[in-house]
């Protein structure tokens, strides 16, 4: 896998989680900066998308494959499920979505990376 880019996919998730959270505090509902904070790390994890399959077809690791690209899919429907959800739910629960979304995304790329590097530890 591509290091800056995974560092660059759980630094935007982080800040998803940041800003949602700060939004969260006084009960503010998600507006246009987090959702489109959100939408850039979709923009981001599709790109990791495209690059982590081009790396499955040349370099053929010995991997589960199956495991590895559902990783990445789910990696990829997360953002724009919890913005719907978030824009959808008029409490304060909506916006805590976002701040899950933000944490759960670091944990699934550093799954991805021991599932592509299985002697790779943190």
């Amino acid at each position: 896998m591509v290091v800056w880019l995974q560092l660059t996919v759980v630094a935007l998730s982080l800040a998803v989680a940041v800003l949602a959270g700060v939004y969260l505090v006084p009960d503010r509902r998600p507006d246009r900066w987090l959702l489109g904070l959100t939408w850039l790390l979709e923009v981001v994890l599709v790109v990791q998308l495209v690059v982590g399959i081009a790396l499955l077809v040349t370099e053929s690791p010995d991997i589960s494959v199956a495991t590895f690209v559902g990783y990445l899919v789910g990696c990829l429907l997360l953002p724009p499920v919890a913005a719907w959800w978030a824009r959808g739910e008029p409490s304060r629960s909506g916006t805590a979505v976002l701040v899950v979304l933000g944490v759960t995304v670091p944990f699934l790329v550093l799954r991805m990376q021991q599932v592509w590097d299985p002697a790779w530890i943190l």
